[in-house]
């Protein structure tokens, strides 16, 4: 099988049993919005202060929410032994990577945008900044979470505790990219300056998080 031919097949499965299940949108969602109701009525905020802790609450709530559908990502996989399949089969385990990803950054960007309307409703926000701004940071933030949240979600996959190691291992290495995208929502939705540097900090890491990713896979796979 080709790289596109297995990317494509397994992104399809995984996209269809999703779709069926809804375990993943389901548990991020449900997470999302407990965030969302408690800090809104635990906070009486004015419109400036909600555009200036906004940019924080939304992406730890999307932090927390991602880690819960990352634990079901790999499990579902064990349980049929579809990783046993992948192992021995002629196709190449970057792709099956590749579509992890995907299906996860589809999985967390359905989630942004069902919860984007609440926050704006619930905080009072609305963009000083270009909104075009936020869209990027969006993009380049979910892709930072799911590519790591993927590969250490494989790493973790046969320990007894792995719904615990996953955020020990993921917390740390998101840190750097979680301040730049709290940095470029804020400055955006304040208006202060230009996020201009927070989103190339973010692609670069997203660049070099995917790149090891792709290359090192097959290695955590194998090794197991």
């Amino acid at each position: 099988m080709t790289f596109a031919t297995t990317l494509r097949n397994s992104l399809g499965k995984d996209l269809r049993l999703e779709w069926r299940s809804k375990d993943a949108i389901n548990s991020m969602l449900f997470f999302a919005l407990l965030v969302v109701v408690i800090f809104s009525f635990s906070f009486e905020l004015s419109a400036e202060e909600s555009r200036r802790i906004a940019g924080g609450l939304i992406w730890v709530a999307l932090l927390f929410a991602t880690v819960v559908a990352l634990n079901q990502t790999w499990a579902r996989e064990l349980r049929n032994q579809v990783l046993d399949v992948y192992r021995i089969a002629p196709a190449p385990l970057e792709s099956l990577f590749l579509a992890k990803v995907l299906g996860n950054f589809i999985f967390v960007s359905v989630l942004e945008l069902l919860i984007t309307p609440l926050f704006i409703v619930f905080y009072n926000l609305r963009s000083v900044g270009p909104w075009y701004y936020l869209v990027i940071a969006s993009i380049l933030g979910n892709w930072a979470l799911v590519v790591n949240g993927t590969f250490f979600g494989a790493i973790s996959l046969r320990t007894r505790s792995r719904e615990v190691l996953l955020p020990l291992i993921l917390f740390p290495v998101s840190i750097p990219a979680l301040l730049a995208m709290v940095s470029a929502t804020t400055v955006t939705l304040t208006g202060e300056s230009s996020p201009y540097l927070s989103l190339v900090f973010l692609a670069v890491y997203d660049i070099v998080f995917t790149l090891l990713g792709l290359l090192l896979f097959e290695t955590v796979l194998q090794a197991e």
